[in-house]
């Protein structure tokens, strides 16, 4: 049998072969475009050059947000989510899942974690050895964890989170764009051209037809494949604005997260437009442009609040697991990026009018319990 890393590396190269495909086509589409198209077969300068113009903008764009997605390295959990080496060992060392909980818990103690598992326990990646942030999952493809993971995408061979989710919802725009245009610029060309290809003799063909060469195949085949494109990356580009506006992950929308007053699979929502500013920043004017502004540091996330009992009892804490103190409870420290969020207005899902024009204080931060569900 050949050695695993040998078929690691055979792994890795087939990975790239979607990714080969998507750059063929796009190389294709824009020979097909620029020379058979505006080159040969467009008649009239002035369409040529407007053509032209808004067709490399769209393909710039597409290209630069395509490249950021692929070569934009996942960011993982820092270090201070590591075990330490004295407490790894142990952890290795333990057989029991209590006396490794016991470990976890004590670790997790100044760590800014709201999320567990269904049961209750610190979210452990035994295969990276670190306490999973909030939002982060282990990606197998990639064999990491992955901060605020959303799935990951073999078109782009890489996984899809906090440090690329911008560039990906800007692939799939851009692209769409490019390939909206490209369908609608070539739409006159393709009908004359099918009518020409169905003419049965020359002389039946009118004067102001287009000749009959090489370009007709060219024209045909990319309207079709700009307009199958099209219909799939307008439904995957809708539903992931969708996501982007409930604030949740490809994950989280089949998976809700777990509050202590239950399931809530709007449990990170903090009104659209604060859930737009968390992907795309607080200034409109990069937006469009395929440069990192997501806010905060992608370790920690503000949550709604879930009802009024927790905004009233700002000294509960985590709840701990049976046989433990308050003591070894960790606290959930609140971040800059979190207090910036909260601090503008009270967002949509606040409950009472009192909480109008208040900002979700540390000491209420801590109030909020999160638990996910299991991991499998």
């Amino acid at each position: 049998m050949a050695p695993t890393h040998v078929l690691r590396c055979c792994q890795r190269g087939l990975a790239w072969i979607p990714v080969i495909f998507i750059a063929l086509v796009v190389c294709w589409s824009y020979y097909a475009y620029v020379v058979e198209l505006c080159v040969l077969t467009i008649p009239s300068i002035g369409e040529k050059i407007v053509y032209l113009i808004f067709f490399h903008i769209s393909f710039i764009l597409f290209v630069w947000s395509y490249w950021q997605t692929i070569f934009t390295r996942p960011a993982n959990p820092s270090k201070e989510f590591c075990l330490p080496k004295a407490e790894k060992e142990r952890y290795e060392k333990e057989g029991r899942p209590e006396s490794q909980q016991e470990i976890l818990w004590r670790a997790a103690t100044s760590l800014p974690l709201y999320t567990r598992t269904g049961a209750g326990a610190i979210r452990y990646c035994d295969r990276c050895q670190v306490i999973k942030p909030d939002r982060c999952h282990h990606c197998s493809a990639c064999d990491m964890c992955v901060l605020k993971m959303d799935h990951h995408c073999p078109w782009v061979n890489n996984c899809v989170g906090f440090s690329n989710y911008k560039f990906f919802i800007l692939f799939l725009a851009y692209s769409l764009v490019y390939c909206l245009f490209i369908a609608a610029t070539v739409l006159q060309y393709f009908i004359k051209f099918w009518t020409l290809c169905r003419r049965k003799s020359a002389e039946n063909c009118p004067k102001n037809e287009l000749p009959d060469t090489h370009a007709k195949f060219h024209v045909l085949f990319l309207f079709f494949v700009a307009a199958m494109f099209c219909i799939s990356i307008l439904s995957l580009f809708s539903y992931h604005l969708w996501l982007v506006g409930k604030n949740r992950s490809t994950i989280e929308a089949f998976r809700a997260p777990v509050f202590r007053s239950g399931s809530d699979k709007n449990g990170f929502s903090l009104g659209y437009r604060k859930n737009m500013a968390q992907v795309f920043g607080d200034q409109k004017k990069y937006w469009l442009l395929p440069v990192f502004t997501s806010q905060g540091d992608g370790l920690t996330f503000p949550a709604r609040l879930v009802n009024p009992a927790d905004v009233e009892q700002a000294a509960v804490t985590l709840q701990p697991e049976p046989g433990k103190s308050a003591a070894d409870v960790p606290e959930s420290p609140v971040s800059e990026s979190q207090n910036r969020l909260l601090s503008n207005d009270q967002h949509a899902n606040d409950i009472g009018d009192h909480q109008a024009n208040n900002t979700l204080k540390p000491a209420e931060s801590e109030a909020i319990t999160i638990s996910m569900e299991g991991e499998s």
